[in-house]
């Protein structure tokens, strides 16, 4: 029994003997790595070996980097740690320290190996700058569809107000006709000519005392509408009068709403009669200057009037 416990207790402690020995080998040994550098960061690299294992290698000042040239790589030319690129082949001798980091005293590669590894540098450099161009890009033109998109949705706010007053308008103009009826259910109360000179649609200031004047007797009866109707001669063209005819009637149209404060309600949308109804001979200046005129009639109803329709 003495014996056994005797023989147990040696193997222990040449167990914890060659566990030294082994612990002591691992941090100190001189080791050999070869691989392609994975990742690159101030004084630490990563190189991934054949076997796809990483390594994690520290450099410090003392560690020699060379490039190794000739035919038989006897030669060595001293190099920059900047040459350790990702994507370099390279070797690494070296020491473990206790973090099991390879602390690094020689680097070596080979020259075409830098050459290739600096032109996958140089295209990743420029594939990235590719890259940050294409998005910068990208941004613009995003910008640029933000602003259209903006000025679209103001457009179409625009084409809704627009497509509303329309709508308003056609209301207000349907009450009207329903309101007011076909003119044959009203009678002339009273009328004015205003004469134009040839090619002209200002109204001569004579006029606007006679239109103010037809107002306020319009004013003083029930029931009534004021009828407004441009006519222009026959001298000239035809689309030329009708334009004539549409202007001197909205010009006087304005003095009964501005002038003699007549409600739009009352009024009945300018007529733009062009070179119809012609009262006078054209062939003659006198003629002419009698059909370059706006004639003004205020209606009352006849219902109001107490008048029957066709007596």
């Amino acid at each position: 029994m003495r014996e056994h416990q005797l023989i147990r207790a040696v193997a222990i402690a040449l167990a914890v003997v060659v566990i030294g020995v082994v612990s002591q080998v691992a941090f100190g040994e001189n080791v050999k790595v070869e691989g392609l550098i994975k990742s690159r960061s101030g004084d630490t690299m990563t190189v991934e070996t054949s076997t796809k294992s990483d390594v994690v290698i520290l450099l410090t000042d003392t560690t020699e980097v060379g490039q190794v040239q000739g035919v038989f790589k006897a030669r060595r030319k001293n190099m920059s740690m900047a040459a350790l690129v990702p994507g370099l082949a390279v070797k690494v001798e070296g020491t473990y320290d206790e973090d099991r980091k390879l602390v690094a005293s020689k680097v070596s590669f080979k020259g075409n190996d830098f050459e290739q590894a600096q032109s996958i540098q140089a295209g990743l450099h420029e594939t990235k700058a590719q890259n940050e161009q294409q998005q910068a890009q990208l941004e613009e033109q995003n910008e640029v569809l933000k602003a259209h998109n903006a000025e679209l949705q103001a457009q179409q706010a625009q084409l809704t107000e627009q497509q509303r007053k329309i709508a308003a308008n056609k209301v207000a103009i349907d009450a009207a006709v329903a309101r007011f009826g076909q003119l044959d259910d009203y009678y002339i109360f009273d009328e004015l000519t205003v004469y134009f000179a040839n090619g002209k649609t200002k109204v001569d200031p004579k006029y606007n005392p006679q239109l103010i004047e037809l107002a306020k007797k319009a004013a003083s009866i029930e029931g009534y509408m004021i009828q407004v109707e441009g006519y222009a001669s026959s001298v000239g063209s035809a689309s030329l009068n009708q334009k004539l005819s549409a202007d001197r009637a909205g010009n006087v149209t304005s003095i009964l709403l501005q002038q003699a404060h007549v409600s739009l309600t009352r009024m009945l949308a300018p007529g733009a009669m062009g070179e119809s109804n012609q009262v006078g001979n054209d062939k003659t200046a006198e003629g002419q200057a009698e059909n370059r005129r706006v004639v003004v009639r205020v209606l009352q109803n006849k219902g109001v009037a107490g008048i029957v329709a066709g007596k």
